[in-house]
């Protein structure tokens, strides 16, 4: 196969293989360093009896990755600190096109948090299996288990992944409407109107980063969330909507700079009103990135 043909096949999978290895690392510049590094290996091997190449990518990236996950020695592995994923940040009218293979099957933050808490062969097995429907004969060589136990370790993860995440509401509109109503209760400093939005078992998780330690907390409950909230009533905090990982978001611009980008998971089942704003959903997660050095290597427009 000649060079030039060989890149072409390659990049009819490059959305695909950047989108197995996001949802494996959680950094969108490391999924990248991971398709690169794909691209070598087929450009080094010979693969003129491979029948999918598409599938042997896909193995390859996912190899990468776990090696990729196994040396990490970076703080989130070294110490037990909340990790938020890479945002990806689109129009708040819609998801670019360029995405939406990325960012199908509704991978937001709280997602990502709880795939950043597997272990790296649970993470690789579940990602392949449950996100990507590979076979588990075919995931089995790729974390080095046999077939039962490969099955055992996403079977571990599936759990883990049921038990603390939320379906977000499809409907932009009812997200939008629960997030205006958080910010605008937070504005006027009203304690009653934030609690009326957030579901009573409500988690905020921040990521403050190394910069930023104080910042990297996580708040359960209504009531502690709101009070956490009220920061927000700074005139001198900017918010431009977009959405962050396919739902509704804001990136809180401060003093000229990128302060945070937070994102919103919003359910189904208002009680009707948070102080002058009708609302018809629930906010049940935030997750916010306040990482300075993470948020100027991400491309971010608004």
């Amino acid at each position: 196969m000649d060079e030039e043909t060989l890149v072409d096949r390659f990049e009819q999978h490059r959305a695909h293989l950047n989108a197995v290895a996001y949802r494996m690392l959680g950094s969108l510049a490391e999924a990248e360093d991971a398709v690169q590094e794909t691209w070598l290996r087929l450009s080094r091997t010979d693969v003129s009896d491979v029948e999918n190449l598409g599938g042997w990518l896909t193995r390859v990236v996912s190899r990468i990755c776990l090696d990729k996950l196994r040396t990490r020695t970076s703080r989130r592995e070294d110490s037990l600190s909340l990790h938020e994923a890479d945002p990806v940040i689109s129009s708040p009218d819609g998801i670019d096109p360029e995405q939406e293979v990325l960012l199908a099957d509704s991978v937001g933050l709280a997602l990502m948090v709880v795939l950043e808490m597997l272990a790296p062969a649970e993470r690789v097995a579940f990602v392949l299996h449950d996100m990507f429907s590979l076979a588990f004969d075919e995931v089995a060589p790729v974390v080095g288990k046999s077939v039962d136990a490969t099955r055992q370790l996403a079977s571990r993860a599936r759990r883990r992944v049921q038990g603390v995440t939320t379906v977000p509401d499809v409907d932009l509109t009812v997200q939008r409407q629960a997030v205006d109503a958080f910010f605008a209760a937070a504005r006027d400093g009203d304690l009653e109107g934030l609690v009326a939005v957030l579901d009573p078992d409500i988690v905020l998780r921040s990521d403050g980063g190394a910069a930023l330690p104080a910042l990297t907390v996580e708040v359960r409950g209504a009531d502690k969330v709101a009070k956490r909230a009220r920061a927000f009533s700074s005139p001198e905090r900017i918010l431009h909507p977009v959405l962050v990982n396919g739902v509704v978001g804001v990136i809180v611009e401060e003093a000229g700079r990128i302060f945070s980008v937070m994102a919103f998971t919003v359910v189904a089942g208002g009680d009707g009103a948070a102080g002058h704003q009708p609302v018809s959903g629930k906010i049940v997660a935030i997750d916010a990135l306040a990482d300075p050095d993470r948020l100027a290597a991400i491309d971010i427009k608004f």
